[in-house]
């Protein structure tokens, strides 16, 4: 008798739960989409990295019309094709206040597989990392090590104009959600690789409060 009546309660637990995940999954997905939506948005925009792509306007981009705009307060950067966006993304500034500096510059450097000179760590002749996070400028390697930087994938490096290389650039980097770096402008990895490829040196890039 008993084993008669747990059969169909084992059935009726498990059609609850799949229900419930079902529900959930539904929610999450609904969640989602809501977030890229856009009253002007193009049908094909897809979300990347936490960025939004808008793919029929990025296909519109050349060297010749492409400009990039981040915004310091907002911690986003929006990729734009004349007028119009074809990438908003997430970035991680400059940690402190001046350290990603403001106003009008341009690409003067772009560099595939970029490293710091400055920022990295010590490591050993076999390759192991003794000390993370040091400043090549101010920290003292141990005996036996030596100064490795930290990757800058796809760097593209800012300045005020074409002749003016500034210690400031845009890449590939970790994003926390808040700034960090040490005044780079960090990017989506995906994100950068698009804007490399696509940008040119002297392509305008605007940094704003």
């Amino acid at each position: 008798m008993f084993t008669n009546w747990m059969q169909p309660l084992k059935i009726i637990t498990f059609l609850s739960a799949v229900c419930v995940f079902a529900g959930v999954a539904f929610t999450q997905e609904s969640d989602l989409v809501s977030k890229g939506k856009s009253s002007d948005a193009p049908k094909s925009q897809k979300k990347s990295d936490s960025a939004i792509v808008y793919d029929q306007i990025l296909e519109q981009a050349t060297p010749e019309n492409l400009s990039v705009v981040i915004t310091l307060s907002s911690q986003r950067a929006q990729l734009k094709v004349g007028d119009e966006t074809a990438i908003d993304a997430p970035v991680s500034t400059g940690r402190r206040a001046g350290w990603t500096p403001k106003g009008s510059f341009v690409i003067v450097q772009k560099d595939v597989n970029h490293r710091s000179t400055v920022y990295g760590n010590f490591v050993s002749m076999e390759g192991h990392i003794v000390r993370s996070g040091v400043n090549r400028r101010t920290d003292i390697p141990p005996s036996g090590a030596a100064f490795v930087g930290a990757p800058m994938k796809w760097f593209m490096r800012l300045g005020s104009h074409l002749q003016d290389y500034t210690t400031v650039g845009m890449h590939a980097g970790i994003l926390p959600g808040y700034p960090a770096s040490h005044g780079c402008i960090r990017l989506p990895e995906k994100v950068a690789r698009v804007i490399f490829a696509k940008a040119k040196i002297g392509t305008p890039v605007m940094i704003l409060e």
